[in-house]
């Protein structure tokens, strides 16, 4: 004779992980491989979980920090056989819309900015500015690349030449994670993968998400009324909140708002 005990049988546990910022900066509030691999093990792994949702809102960032992550999210899940949802917040693009595709699931708000799977790279050039103040730039190298696009100096084609090599083979990088996660969901007659933006609606026509969807609406829809949410967040140290730390977060700061900016958030 089998007992059933109430306390016993627990509603389903679901894990979330918010991934909220830029990707791979210098702030404390940046997202990296090695500041989420503990926060990570610990959603997936305790208490049994019967699902892991991610709460995303990122404009995006290093490339090489997106796919870290998004791969630790991917052999943690099939691992443990542990689905993952992502949910959007205001923005899941470039980088963070490589986080949000390592999910099996992709939902967001109507008015959520999702896609610009795409590369940039930006900079300036000085070397006007320093003709007419009377410096002279002056560089010796070991390798005839090894002062590529040198913003004190003129640009060179070749130098450029060899940048856009680099951006087309991560953005083809890029292109490849997408299609693997969102296979046959995906609008094959759409240009998807021009770096252009979309809100929820037309994301979800063209197969970059599933649906429209907070979390936990969708998660009492899937789970019960009665299913329960564990948070886990990366632990700041109290004593980072001050000297160089604060100063180095205050300049990360500018540089996020910049990122955010250019999909008008």
């Amino acid at each position: 004779m089998k007992l059933s005990l109430p306390f016993f049988n627990k509603p389903p546990l679901v894990a979330v992980v918010r991934l909220s910022g830029a990707i791979g900066m210098s702030g404390r509030s940046s997202l990296n491989d090695a500041s989420l691999a503990p926060v990570f093990e610990k959603a997936f792994r305790k208490g049994k979980p019967a699902a892991v949702a991610l709460e995303i809102n990122s404009p995006g960032g290093s490339p090489v920090q997106s796919s870290l992550i998004g791969a630790r999210i991917r052999r943690l899940s099939d691992e443990l056989e542990v689905p993952v949802i992502a949910f959007v917040e205001d923005v899941a693009a470039s980088g963070g819309y490589w986080l949000a595709a390592a999910a099996d699931e992709i939902w967001a708000d109507d008015s959520s900015v999702v896609g610009s799977i795409g590369v940039i790279s930006s900079g300036f050039g000085a070397h006007v500015f320093l003709a007419r103040q009377g410096l002279e730039r002056r560089v010796h190298t070991a390798g005839k690349s090894k002062s590529m696009l040198d913003p004190f100096s003129p640009q060179k084609e070749d130098d450029v030449a060899r940048l856009k090599v680099l951006l087309g083979d991560i953005h083809e990088n890029f292109i490849n994670h997408v299609k693997r996660r969102r296979g046959d969901k995906l609008d094959s007659a759409a240009e998807l993968f021009t770096g252009e933006i979309w809100l929820a609606k037309r994301a979800t026509e063209l197969g970059l998400i599933d649906g429209i969807a907070h979390l936990k609406p969708k998660l009492k829809e899937r789970f019960g009324d009665k299913v329960r949410t564990r948070r886990y967040g990366v632990r700041r140290p109290f004593w980072s909140r001050f000297g160089a730390e604060l100063t180095q977060d205050a300049f990360a700061g500018i540089e996020e708002r910049a990122a955010y900016a250019r999909f008008g958030l």
